[in-house]
């Protein structure tokens, strides 16, 4: 995976979601998260599946059954209920990681229309379409078959189709947008230059005055939004401190367990 969510670094939230080209493993940077995944999560409406990169799996569904590797493990009352709650913590948290990827795209798209607004350019309208394609394959890495996915693998698999993908396209489209609209924006430097007066530091100060005012009400957007991905890192640990006492209970699940410590270099 090479890009947990251009969305979330590339494009906006830079401190929301990260890789370290150098670690195989997801990461949410930032202070605050102290753990990756390891693993990959099925949600469905009656079951949660934990599964390993070598295909071995755990299932927990709502009536109480835990199977692993398609054998049921009998559970005390105690047990079935440290499950239960473990699996109610990852339906209410782990959907939060897709809802902050595809507010990314929003704010992307509200820089974007500031900048076009600005300079009255017109040739955005790829870059648009462009983006809606990456809401869609954001919204297909996360909601599959009915299911919410996250874990090691999906993040793997956005990352390789999105580089083969999107990465050249969104390139494209840039360039073909500024050559485009290159009338347009020297028209709309001219008409700049000419309200002050023709006076170059003034120019620049005008135009400085316009990135900050741009780059403001995005940032005040991405600055909400890496707030809630530090959050949900905070919520991360507190889960896996609950997987390692769930271990404890059974330890039939250590080898499925969701998140990891990260390693201190």
């Amino acid at each position: 995976m090479k890009k947990l969510l251009l969305v979330g670094s590339l494009f906006i939230a830079t401190g929301a979601i990260a890789h370290d080209d150098h670690d195989t493993n997801i990461s949410f940077s930032g202070d605050s998260c102290e753990v990756e995944f390891q693993n990959d999560v099925r949600i469905k409406p009656s079951e949660l599946e934990i599964f390993t990169a070598d295909n071995h799996s755990m299932v927990f569904s709502d009536n109480g059954e835990l199977l692993i590797d398609g054998q049921t493990l009998a559970l005390d009352s105690e047990q079935r209920q440290a499950i239960s709650d473990y699996s109610d913590s990852l339906r209410s948290q782990l959907p939060e990681v897709a809802n902050i990827a595809l507010e990314g795209v929003k704010i992307a798209g509200v820089a974007i229309e500031e900048v076009a607004s600005a300079f009255n350019i017109q040739g955005f309208d790829s870059i648009n379409e462009l983006m809606a394609d990456i809401e869609v394959e954001v919204e297909n890495t996360f909601y599959q078959q009915g299911a919410f996915v996250m874990g090691q693998q999906s993040f793997n698999e956005f990352g390789e189709n999105f580089e083969s993908h999107f990465d050249e396209q969104i390139e494209s489209a840039v360039e073909s947008a500024m050559m485009q609209s290159m009338g347009s924006i020297l028209m709309a430097l001219g008409s700049e230059l000419m309200g002050s007066g023709g006076d170059m530091q003034a120019f620049e100060q005008r135009m400085e005055n316009m990135g900050a005012q741009i780059e403001q009400k995005v940032e005040l957007q991405a600055n909400q939004l890496e707030k809630r991905a530090d959050a949900l890192c905070g919520n991360f640990s507190t889960i896996a401190e609950q997987e390692q006492q769930l271990v404890q209970l059974v330890p039939e699940l250590k080898n499925y367990q969701l998140f990891s410590y990260k390693q201190n270099n």
